[in-house]
């Protein structure tokens, strides 16, 4: 056993409290020594315990008969979705090394994301990011979000993995600390998936596999776990260094592994590396492990104990084999070109025992490491922050009205805005092509993607309003669901299954700690209320900067399922005649600027209500458009959210390459604005498109639920978007409003 000294100080260094260091003592009946603290501080750091967090995750909805893997069992979330096969995804954030080295720091993002599918052995067929940042305007903002996505797509695409979806979200708030949150979808057959854990089998040999293990990320957990400072830049050291090829070769290798069940267990080595492996994989299979570190296969000379246990080198896997079998295991790895190498047995007592040098490192129970087990659990102080009843009393009265004209030129300049042009300069560099699953490219309103050798198609979705969880925590992060749910059900496909990824502030203040509570609270009663299970996801707290904290965002990861993709829907009605088709408004139509993104970019302001919510209406919204879709009734659907009406009106336009007359005057109603009505926001709304003659049917079905169904307009040969209000007629010409909708980004990435 090692002999240094570790006192409190040492142990408040590496994050841990005096009431921390008291409960290792009594853990392990000893002072612990160095490479013991270094476990501890990295297993019960915040982003691997979930110390702050996890007593408020555990009050989410969690069950459904379609669930293969409970949300916390395994590395990702598994629904069955029929003939043998099942949809694994999930979603995780790579914050702060983003904000410190953009490139390694968004690639090994997805680098991490991408093993905690293909372990369960499901093979990822697509991924969405969703990134928030800075207004690129500044030069350091643009820099770090050009890198970012040059990181994300330079990994995704050696890896082989298609692009289909995501979002971008721009805020000053942002700008010292961006988010990248890096979602997976995977497809997996119910016979071939694995499960991190050592299954009991007391005996087996452990294996590790992939890379070699270098000095690249040591303290990549704690690091995550504590604010950004002026230190931070000298954190790159908390930085893993990503290799993709290495990457595809170890998924490659891994699926066969799996397939060819030569494998009891699997876990990736991300954050705290062979720490968490060992830990995690023995104890959910209730045993220990004994491992020689000299046996680990090393990139640099000289690392001690400590430096090999809290190595954060990508791609790696710690493996247990079926007993008999190491050497069909070792012959499947080498043939991939991948190291193999057997560095320690499965126990019975419990145990993590680390030997290097023939000493003993350290030895700690480990069930004592993991999140449920002997990590600590907190509760932390809440106060509802003052800003929150100062926003609730803007009234969109004190806003000058605006007329029609006003309107035509605000449209423009509205459409080439940070948060509602074109993401075409960031997609385009992203392979969304590869493996031929794209059906609903990246750009419109939820991504879709054909299950291979299927007809079914998963939808996929990312989503939040960072302004509206800011403004009303509880009904912020409630409507992230929503507009989740119907940017997947805009494609066509029934939503099913909710991933999610909560970026917060410092736990330890208690505004932010409330924030965060209501925004939990409001996830999971809107996916209770949807009917939608939460697989598992993410927390990353300690999002601010001296500055103060990110905007609260609370990521919703969403899949859906459809039978058959070729009835897959766009924003835009693909077929080529549309002369008897109309647009129709439906839902719950109704619009305020007050929170609005048009409030923000035309006033400067982030403040008011966000728009009246209703779990109830959107709710039957969603089921009423699928219900006519299957009836076959629909033609295309566009959700409405950021933006408002008219900028919806416009997509459709521009992505559709249509001419387009909208008469909204049917929607002013006694006492709306024309900014209210033509940029405000609302939820519960789609515009969809349908034939002339099943306008009755259409008003019916949604009058049924205590929805309203307008005509409001249709398609032209004409290259321009008609308006007609009651004040008057406009219109723009769609080559001019295409233009200024590409021109928003594109200086960023040049």
């Amino acid at each position: 056993m090692e002999k240094d000294s570790v006192t409190l100080n040492d142990a408040k260094e590496h994050g841990l409290t005096e009431d921390e260091f008291n409960q290792i003592q009594n853990i392990l009946g000893r002072v612990p020594n160095s490479t013991e603290l270094g476990i501890f501080s990295a297993m019960w750091s915040e982003h691997c315990s979930y110390k702050n967090s996890i007593l408020k995750l555990k009050t989410l909805p969690t069950k459904s008969d379609k669930l293969l893997a409970q949300a916390g069992e395994e590395n990702a979330g598994a629904m069955d979705i029929g003939d043998g096969l099942a949809v694994v995804f999930k979603i995780e954030s790579h914050n702060h090394p983003t904000a410190v080295e953009p490139y390694q720091g968004a690639a090994t993002g997805v680098g991490g994301i991408m093993r905690d599918i293909f372990t369960m052995g499901a093979r990822p067929i697509t991924s969405l990011n969703s990134l928030r940042f800075g207004e690129p305007s500044e030069p350091r903002n643009k820099y770090l979000l050009s890198r970012a996505v040059k990181g994300i797509g330079d990994y995704g695409n050696a890896l082989g993995i298609a692009v289909g979806g995501g979002e971008l979200f721009i805020h000053p708030t942002f700008t010292k600390n961006p988010l990248v949150n890096a979602m997976t979808v995977g497809i997996a057959k119910h016979d071939q998936m694995a499960s991190a854990s050592t299954s009991g089998k007391v005996g087996h040999k452990v294996y590790i596999v992939g890379a070699t293990t270098g000095r690249d990320g040591i303290h990549g957990a704690s690091f995550a776990s504590k604010d950004l400072s002026k230190e931070s830049e000298e954190k790159r050291s908390a930085v893993q260094v990503g290799d993709p090829f290495m990457e595809k070769l170890l998924m490659e290798a891994s699926l066969e592994a799996i397939q060819k069940k030569v494998l009891v267990g699997i876990q990736d080595m991300g954050a705290a590396g062979i720490s968490c492996a060992t830990s995690e994989m023995s104890a959910k299979g209730k045993t220990g492990m004994d491992v020689d570190l000299d046996k680990v296969p090393l990139r640099e000379s000289g690392m001690n104990a400590y430096e090999i246990m809290l190595s954060e080198s990508q791609e790696r896997m710690l493996v247990v084999p079926v007993e008999g079998k190491e050497k069909e295991l070792s012959e499947i790895f080498h043939k991939w070109g991948l190291a193999s190498v057997e560095i320690g047995t499965v126990t019975g007592d419990g145990m993590i025992r680390i030997r290097k040098d023939g000493k003993l490192k350290a030895e700690i129970p480990a069930e004592s490491l993991v999140l449920g087990g002997g990590a600590p659990r907190y509760v932390r102080e809440e106060k509802r922050p003052a800003y929150l009843d100062q926003v609730q009393t803007f009234l969109e009265s004190s806003l000058p009205e605006i007329s029609l004209d006003e309107a035509h030129s605000d449209l423009p300049k509205f459409l080439a805005s940070w948060n509602l042009s074109s993401r075409r300069p960031i997609y385009e560099q992203y392979d969304t092509e590869v493996g031929l699953v794209k059906v609903v490219p990246p750009g419109e309103d939820g991504g879709l993607v054909r299950i291979p050798e299927t007809k079914k198609g998963i939808a996929i979705a990312t989503d939040c309003n960072s302004r509206y969880t800011y403004l009303d925590p509880y009904q912020g992060a409630a409507w992230a669901v929503c507009e989740s749910a119907r940017n997947v059900a805009s494609t066509g496909a029934a939503p099913y299954g909710v991933t999610n990824n909560l970026n917060f502030g410092n736990p330890y203040i208690p505004e932010n700690y409330y924030v965060f509570s209501e925004c939990v609270r409001g996830l999971g009663d809107a996916c209770r209320y949807m009917g939608l299970p939460v697989t598992g996801g993410n927390v990353s707290f300690y999002n601010e900067s001296p500055e103060g904290p990110v905007f609260p965002t609370p990521t919703i990861g969403m899949v859906g399922l459809i039978d058959d993709v070729s009835r897959g829907l766009h924003t835009y009605p693909k077929t080529s005649d549309k002369s008897g088709l109309s647009l129709f408004l439906v839902g719950h139509f109704d619009p305020s600027v007050s929170g609005s993104e048009y409030l923000s970019v035309f006033h400067k302001l982030d403040t008011g209500k966000i728009p009246n919510f209703s779990l109830e209406k959107e709710k039957d919204t969603i089921d009423t458009l699928l219900s006519l879709h299957k009836a076959g009734i629909i033609s295309s659907a566009k959700d409405l959210s950021l933006g408002g009406i008219l900028v919806a009106l416009a997509k459709i336009a521009i992505q559709g390459e249509l001419g387009l007359n909208a008469d909204l005057s049917v929607l002013q109603t006694s006492g709306r604005r024309i900014d209210s009505l033509l940029f405000g926001e609302t939820g519960a709304s789609f515009i969809i498109s349908a034939k002339t003659t099943d306008g009755s049917k259409i008003k019916e079905e949604f009058e049924k639920k205590g929805l309203t169904a307008y005509a409001i307009g249709g398609f032209s040969e004409t290259k321009e978007l008609n308006l007609i209000l009651k004040e008057g007629k406009t219109n723009w010409k769609i080559p001019d409003l295409t233009f200024r909708f590409e021109e928003g980004l594109a200086g960023t990435f040049s």
